[in-house]
């Protein structure tokens, strides 16, 4: 079966999205379905990368951080993508246009469907749904909702990542989703051992944007001086300049480093170095950090928001809080870095917790519905 696949985000460019997408279509070409990628070029990323049942074609977009897409990259990109679709739906031919991000990729795949006629399904992932990021996305739709509900409304099929996203999405669409979470390669994030660094390493990935709250790192880490410990936070984005500002602020920077944006390759090498991850995000989906958290062995300190409580046991490999509540989770990261057993069995959990997300779960997920699909086409 030969599939058309549209996203602007996808490695190394974007955040856990993209590296979705990447997942997806590499396990998935090896089961013998056939991918084809059109997503955005970055500086000198090459225009097109060829393996085995995949290759992947990059478009212009003008996108100037790899971190983030504005509104005018993204409608470059939906422009470009048809055009480089077009191109592609007349000598490949495939059988179906898989759009992951509902926005922007969704306007091209109905575009494209219309002209031949071929069916196409939907990806949402959460900030491309009304109400998903709103500190990011409330101004652009009210110009795009009503666009957008005729591509959803056309679509062979529409999944989420989580139920969370799923009753956003219904809110404003009425179309039946599927929930397909999120999977992880717990193989290539596991370590080989589980074990407790000196002192205990905490860890923030993600994009530097409201929704992700990087700033509530330094104000949570504020009041623990006084404790062992180090901090890495993996990230780039909107928020940098005020959380170095409250880094100086607080006198922590020897002991936060701020790494900057982090190729998705590169990460488990942190994660390895990391024994507590924190996610202090005012919404999210089904977070790809807490994915590689689990697989890490990490213990997870999370706001219970989206797909969070699935990941993480509640005193077991971590804790569940309220959003944006500072004094909860310093209170319950002081009380994980006193007692570093503790520690050490929220990792074991955590290791024993991570099969449950193995990849080959959404591998077979999206298998099936790729096959339901050619079934009609027969």
């Amino acid at each position: 079966m030969k599939i058309l696949v549209l996203s602007h985000e996808y490695p190394p460019i974007g955040g856990g999205g993209g590296k979705v997408v990447q997942d997806i279509v590499e396990n998935l070409a090896k089961r013998d379905f056939q991918f084809k990628v059109i997503t955005a070029q970055y500086q000198r990323l090459p225009k097109q990368e060829v393996a085995k049942n995949l290759t992947v074609i990059r478009v212009p977009s003008f996108r100037k951080k790899p971190f983030r897409a504005g509104f005018f990259t993204m409608a470059w990109y939906i422009f470009n993508s048809t055009i480089c679709g077009i191109r592609i739906c007349k000598n490949w031919k495939p059988d179906l246009v898989h759009a992951h991000f509902a926005v922007p990729a969704g306007a091209a795949a109905f575009v494209l469907s219309k002209l031949f006629h071929i069916p196409y399904m939907i990806t949402a992932h959460g900030g491309d749904v009304p109400g998903g990021a709103p500190e990011k996305t409330k101004k652009w739709f009210k110009f795009v909702l009503p666009f957008s509900k005729t591509i959803w409304k056309n679509a062979r099929k529409v999944t989420t990542v989580s139920t969370r996203t799923k009753e956003l999405a219904q809110r404003y669409y009425p179309v039946d989703c599927i929930v397909i979470p999120n999977g992880i390669d717990i193989k290539k994030y596991s370590p080989r051992e589980t074990s407790l660094h000196s002192p205990p390493s905490i860890l923030f990935i993600g994009r530097f944007s409201p929704e992700k709250n990087a700033v509530a790192i330094p104000k949570i880490l504020a009041s623990l001086k006084d404790i062992r410990w180090t901090c890495t936070m993996l990230g780039d984005g909107p928020q940098m300049t005020p959380v170095k500002e409250l880094v100086r602020q607080y006198n922590l920077t020897d002991r936060i480093q701020l790494t900057g944006w982090v190729p998705p390759e590169k990460i488990p090498i942190f994660l390895n170095r990391s024994d507590i991850l924190i996610i202090p995000s005012l919404r999210e989906a089904m977070p790809v950090a807490g994915l590689q958290g689990l697989a890490a062995g990490l213990a997870i300190i999370s706001s219970d928001v989206g797909s969070c409580r699935d990941l993480v046991l509640e005193d077991r490999n971590g804790y569940l809080l309220e959003p944006n509540r500072i004094a909860a989770f310093t209170s319950k990261l002081k009380g994980l870095l006193e007692k570093p057993g503790k520690i050490m069995d929220f990792k074991k959990n955590s290791r024993r917790h991570g099969p449950n997300f193995d990849i080959s779960k959404s591998m077979h997920a999206y298998g099936k519905i790729y096959q339901s699909i050619q079934s009609t086409l027969d």
